[in-house]
């Protein structure tokens, strides 16, 4: 069953939710949003054949709704939930990148610095003997001319067997550079390896211990680690899938343990711990103050720093940073074996969307970005506004549900601006492809165009115990689902 918007538990990050927060939680607007999120992931996740998702909504301080679907473990029958454990693979990259940033504040590098100047085993073969020295700053930013990976096979089935720190360092000296320093983008997760190999180095501490102590704990990512709990295997830890084939079967996919990559790759945690960590940034930068960093220090990173000669890649310090619609976003992707994560941001609304999977070819990214999609613009109108927008009619919620189009899909109704709209599932742009409807008798309804006028008729049938059973359109009929 869905579990609707307007009966959602609010969870709290770090206090007793202020008055404002509620009455935004509680605007029509606002709530009308997150029960349309809602009904398009459950329905998206299920087309999918994702196992298990989990979702959290930020609006600054305050985390708006969570919420998992399908399963953590579909032989156990495990329910994925807000509090599931993911891989989230290389948005592991922000934690290291934020590391070697209170180094730098503490003057112990400088992003300019060679990277041979803290790790004397930095012997990789140099392709190019003309090219500028790797300099700290070309890691964070993707622009080192390093090779995408550490000379092993890590990324291939079905062991995806990962190096120890131990491995990455002796065969560094057998790979040699791909491309000149600070000449083109190339994603390397060996250049982040090697950046948290100087936070190791400069700390005089173990990778693990150092975030833990100086990242992790501080900002209370309780359920956030360096490398993959295998100890919660089987109980919080979601199982990672792998993709279809041709035989639309997913396999299960061995335990994950990224180890000498962990750096770069490594790290597991909530979809509630992120939402945590979105939240701590978005304080910082309007405090100006220092937590954990200096604010100043993260408007830095979140900066672009590199951009390709095409014109089409931007990279901050660790951070991915793009524009749309003229807005600035930043934020992270993940990519491991059985799980995909997204980690989207936009700093000026304080508006931030988190996802995590189980399935090695889920697109975590369109959640996210339909996230920011359709609850943002009802935040926006609720502030703008409050207390103006026409509360749900009562009357109308024996029409919402599903509906069986038999054409591989359904048609959700549901309530949307004091009415009744309705969108087809699944797709992959929910909030332009909403139809809404305009009452004009009993159990009867016209579809409102874009010009505002009226088309087709659309009927509710209800039966003698008054519960509706389907819907005609065009002399067509569409049973409800649920």
């Amino acid at each position: 069953m869905l579990r609707r918007a307007f009966a959602v538990l609010v969870l709290i990050l770090l206090s007793p939710l202020p008055t404002s927060a509620q009455a935004l939680i509680d605007d029509p607007r606002v709530a009308s949003a997150l029960e349309l999120l809602e009904i398009w992931v459950e329905a998206q996740r299920a087309y999918e054949d994702i196992p298990g998702l989990s979702i959290a909504v930020v609006n600054d301080q305050d985390l708006l709704w969570s919420a998992g679907f399908g399963y953590a473990d579909r032989e156990r029958n495990v329910p994925a939930t807000a509090r599931t454990i993911y891989s989230i693979c290389s948005i592991s990259k922000l934690f290291t990148s934020i590391g070697v940033m209170q180094l730098r504040d503490q003057r112990r590098l400088r992003l300019d610095d060679h990277v041979a100047a803290h790790l004397p085993w930095f012997d990789i073969g140099q392709t190019y003997p003309d090219a500028p020295p790797i300099t700290v700053q070309a890691l964070l930013s993707h622009s080192s001319g390093l090779p995408r990976e550490s000379d092993f096979p890590y990324w291939s089935a079905p062991d995806f067997e990962f190096p120890s720190r131990e491995q990455v360092i002796e065969q560094l000296s057998s790979q040699e550079t791909l491309y000149p320093a600070d000449r083109v983008f190339q994603y390397s997760n060996l250049g982040l390896t090697l950046a948290g190999e100087i936070v190791a180095e400069l700390s005089g501490r173990p990778y693990a211990e150092y975030v833990r102590r100086h990242i992790l704990d501080p900002l209370g990512l309780d359920d956030t680690s360096p490398e993959i709990p295998a100890e919660q295997r089987g109980r919080r830890l979601a199982t990672g899938y792998g993709s279809r084939g041709r035989e639309a079967v997913r396999p299960v996919l061995p335990l994950l343990q990224v180890r000498g990559i962990a750096p770069a790759a490594g790290y597991a945690s909530t979809v509630e711990d992120l939402a945590s960590f979105a939240s701590w940034q978005f304080r910082l930068l309007e405090s100006g103050e220092e937590e954990v960093l200096r604010a100043n220090t993260l408007r830095e990173m979140q900066r672009v720093h590199w951009v390709d000669p095409d014109w089409e890649t931007h990279w901050g310090l660790g951070f991915a940073v793009w524009r749309d619609d003229d807005k600035t976003f930043v934020g992270h992707g993940g990519s491991c074996p059985g799980y995909r994560s997204s980690l989207l941001m936009q700093p000026d609304e304080k508006f931030a969307a988190v996802v995590m999977t189980n399935a090695i070819d889920a697109n975590a990214d369109t959640y996210t970005r339909n996230a920011y999609e359709i609850v943002r613009p009802a935040i926006a109108d609720a502030l703008e506004s409050p207390g103006e927008s026409k509360a749900p009619d009562p009357a109308l919620q024996m029409y919402t549900g599903t509906y069986d189009t038999a054409w591989g899909g359904e048609l959700a109704v549901f309530s949307w601006e004091g009415g009744l709209a309705m969108l087809y599932l699944p797709t992959d742009d929910p909030r332009d492809n909403i139809t809404k409807l305009k009452q004009t008798g009993e159990h009867r309804f016209r579809r409102v165009r874009d010009d505002e006028s009226l088309g087709e008729e659309i009927v509710f049938e209800v039966d003698a115990d008054g519960k509706v059973v389907c819907f005609w359109r065009h002399s067509n009929y569409y049973p409800k689902l649920r």
